[in-house]
């Protein structure tokens, strides 16, 4: 008896999903990444725009290396560490990384004490501690120097990136959050 093309179909259809489930392709295996973006201006992206900042360029680059990455973005230009820790508590449930920035140079400005900016600094930590998520602070002084430093990696108010060294930061944290998603609970 000759089997009829349809069933025919069906049958080169079922071998090739077989086929393409045992070599991984085609199935969504990809590691799920959600990365929570806590923040100032330059987390922002501020002189930038939002599509050059480091966050949503850290998104593309973990979305390049094969992660279902989301990176969503809670910054307010001019913030402080008082107004990031309140808004700690806002992080999305399933969040596993939260890459934070702390507005320190906004507190400095608005005459905080160096040891009050730590603490905040420490209470920002807890908090995404306290959601399930591991923190992370966002390297600026530590890849591109002081702000105010007159250095290259600063718009020309000193203060804000430029889009290479948001690259640079977000190249940067990539490692690290794949790293740190797999250690969230």
């Amino acid at each position: 008896m000759k089997a009829s093309p349809d069933c025919m179909k069906r049958a080169w259809l079922a071998v090739a999903v077989s086929i393409f489930v045992a070599m991984g392709i085609g199935t969504a295996d990809a590691k799920t990444i959600k990365v929570f973006a806590l923040g100032a201006s330059n987390t922002n992206g501020r002189g930038v725009g939002i599509s050059e900042a480091w966050p949503a360029q850290l998104e593309r680059i973990l979305r390049a290396k094969g992660y279902d990455a989301t990176v969503t973005v809670d910054a307010i230009n001019g913030d402080t560490t008082s107004g990031i820790l309140s808004r700690a508590n806002d992080i999305p449930e399933g969040t596993q990384v939260v890459v934070f920035d702390t507005g320190a140079d906004n507190d400095r400005l608005k005459g905080r004490s160096p040891s009050e900016i730590h603490a905040n600094r420490n209470r920002i930590v807890a908090a995404i501690r306290a959601h399930g998520a591991v923190a992370i602070q966002a390297p600026y002084a530590t890849l591109i120097g002081p702000q105010r430093s007159g250095g290259a990696g600063y718009q020309a108010d000193g203060i804000h990136l430029t889009p290479a060294s948001h690259a640079r930061i977000a190249a940067y944290l990539a490692p690290q959050v794949i790293a740190a998603a797999s250690k969230a609970h």
